[in-house]
């Protein structure tokens, strides 16, 4: 189901009404409404999310909102990139149909006191070393989809936790969206793309692949049957050597609830998170 949106001009939002409205028409038109929330700092990740979105359904809405409920008070907030402009420019050739650009006090108005917390899955990986980041990205994207009203919400796999999480609130509140999973998208050298590899400098951007190189040499061992931990300790020995400077987690998990196993006996993820200097860098590999 090829959109057919790339000859119409982008129309941005600010507000929940005039957007609700314009889906309710595309609604009453039969037509399925896809929806990718950022956080701007576009790239060529983000719009694989988009090319994704314009087969599933006939109109695409992006989402730019930095969300500050999921950053931890030491986290890089204040200096994450953003650049407004460009990123319209990039949905505009992209064939979007909607952006949607709500303030912080759209989404977090005055006495906001709700959040959402998903217990289990969020304990271990990213949420052990972000607490509450699990709790802002829950609440953030519940508002998201019941403000825009979506069929399908689409996000990278490279957030792999975080996709996770999504899934397990939805199916929970009985949310009525579909959630769907887009590929990491890679450099030729295999580094996943995000928006904070622009913190690396040419030094640590020779280096940062390597994070790409251990998940792969870890799948392949899983894939003979050897067990997760000796592999684990390798690569961790490697990374470090290598320059990686906090290794949080480098983690061999079932990839529906993600809590680890040493055996790769069903649906299994590898999933990583280290600094390479002032950079916190995350990616992940199926088996």
């Amino acid at each position: 189901m090829s959109s057919q949106a790339s000859s119409v001009a982008l129309v941005r939002f600010d507000a929940v009404a005039p957007l609700r409205a314009r889906v309710s028409e595309w609604k009453a038109a039969g037509e399925r409404v896809v929806l990718v929330p950022t956080m701007g700092a576009l790239h060529r990740g983000h719009l694989s999310l988009v090319n994704r979105g314009r087969e599933l359904g006939q109109r695409v809405i992006v989402s730019i909102f930095v969300n500050p409920t999921q950053f931890g008070p030491s986290e890089d907030f204040s200096r994450y990139p953003r650049d407004t402009e460009t990123d319209l420019a990039l949905l505009a050739g992209a064939g979007v149909d909607a952006a949607y650009l709500p303030s912080v006090e759209t989404m977090y108005p005055k006495d906001f006191s709700t959040s959402l917390t998903v217990a289990g899955i969020t304990d271990g990986l990213c949420g052990a070393y972000r607490p509450g980041h699990f709790a802002g990205v829950a609440t953030v994207v519940t508002k998201l989809v019941n403000q825009v009203q979506p069929d399908i919400a689409l996000f990278g796999e490279k957030d792999f936790q975080q996709l996770q999480v999504i899934r397990r609130a939805v199916r929970d509140l009985d949310i009525p969206v579909e959630i769907g999973g887009v590929p990491t998208l890679r450099e030729e050298d295999g580094l996943a793309l995000s928006s904070r590899n622009r913190y690396l400098d040419a030094e640590e951007r020779r280096i940062a692949p390597i994070i790409h190189r251990e998940l792969t040499r870890i799948a392949e061992g899983l894939r003979t049957g050897k067990a997760a931990s000796p592999l684990v300790a390798a690569s961790t020995d490697r990374l470090t050597e290598a320059g990686f400077s906090t290794i949080q987690y480098l983690s061999v998990c079932d990839a529906d609830t993600l809590a680890p196993v040493e055996h790769a006996t069903g649906p299994t993820r590898i999933l990583v998170a280290a600094y390479l200097g002032s950079t916190r860098l995350i990616d992940n590999v199926a088996v």
